[in-house]
């Protein structure tokens, strides 16, 4: 078992980080939440990188709903270079915001890579002008009710996860003075995977029905879960990955522990139209498995409803707002 420590970032022993800069890609379910934390904290300097300029957020937590002033800036030609990058769309929006990345990044930048799937550090090695790529696990369940409001609902004991290394440690450091929790693992490899499990299941099939996690209380959807995990852990294994088969059942005993009135990304985006994160989901299991051999007809099934159900991408520019 990799050994993991977790950071609860409201403690009072945690040692602030400095100022530093910091620009927002993307201020949807994910961005937004993260922004909103961060600006209300006022620790750093923020940015938001956006379709459409707003002058604040609002998030609604459990217990409290917060409203913060927001810097948001439309053109990659207003900014400059940044000590952090968090990049919050999807995988698919990722050569649309190409020259956000060429302006905020320098060899001396971080970009935390706040996106579900594998993967991450060779998708954006040839983008960030020499900047460091730190992936980031979320955890958390967003949901985004206009350009300015979000809602975060804690759907786990951790909010995000990051490497247990120096990098994953300052991401840690930045985030504090925010309700959110983070898990430094050691072998971060095996928790994206965790991570991918999920999502592997609850995006594709809460899209393809139209319905929020409370389909996952269907026996005969419990079987197709338990044939696309399968498939799955085969392919992590054949990667070298530490899954095995008991992870499958742990999965969806995973999800069942989620309210079943949680959406997720896929659900919400197939609700108003816009193109699915498929291909960085279901899609990498499906290349992985033809790349190791391992046969995927439930997740090659899946990618191929998923395909057929997807509305005609519209003229997004790629950024959440």
């Amino acid at each position: 078992m990799s050994h993991i420590t977790s950071l609860n970032l409201s403690d009072t022993d945690l040692k602030l980080s400095e100022r530093q800069s910091i620009a927002i890609i993307g201020l949807g379910s994910i961005g937004g939440v993260v922004a909103g934390l961060l600006c209300n904290a006022n620790r750093h300097d923020v940015i938001a990188c956006v379709r459409t300029p707003i002058s604040k957020i609002v998030v609604e937590h459990t217990d409290q709903t917060i409203e913060a002033p927001i810097t948001a800036l439309a053109h990659p030609g207003d900014v400059g270079p940044v000590d952090w990058v968090l990049l919050c769309t999807k995988v698919q929006d990722i050569p649309s915001i190409t020259p956000w990345l060429q302006k905020l990044c320098t060899s001396r930048t971080r970009v935390a890579v706040l996106q579900n799937g594998i993967g991450h550090v060779d998708r954006l090695t040839p983008l960030v002008e020499g900047a460091t790529i730190v992936p980031v696990v979320v955890y958390y369940n967003g949901e985004r009710f206009a350009v300015d409001r979000v809602r975060i609902r804690h759907a786990g004991q951790y909010d995000l996860a990051v490497q247990d290394n120096l990098d994953g440690h300052d991401f840690a450091a930045l985030l504090s003075g925010t309700p959110l929790s983070i898990l430094l693992a050691e072998d971060f490899d095996t928790v994206a995977w965790r991570k991918l499990l999920l999502n592997a299941i609850a995006n594709p099939i809460s899209a393809l029905t139209m319905q929020r996690q409370v389909v996952f209380r269907r026996d005969d959807i419990k079987t197709l879960c338990l044939s696309v995990l399968n498939e799955a852990i085969a392919v992590a294994q054949a990667a070298g990955v530490n899954l095995f088969p008991e992870d499958a059942e742990k999965t969806i005993s995973t999800l069942l522990t989620y309210s079943p009135e949680l959406g997720t990304s896929m659900y919400f985006d197939r609700i108003a139209g816009r193109p699915l994160e498929m291909d960085s989901i279901t899609g990498a299991i499906v290349a992985l498995g033809e790349k190791y051999q391992v046969p995927t007809p439930a997740n090659t099934t899946m990618l191929t409803l998923l395909r057929a159900s997807m509305s005609e991408p519209g003229s997004s520019n790629g950024l959440k707002t």
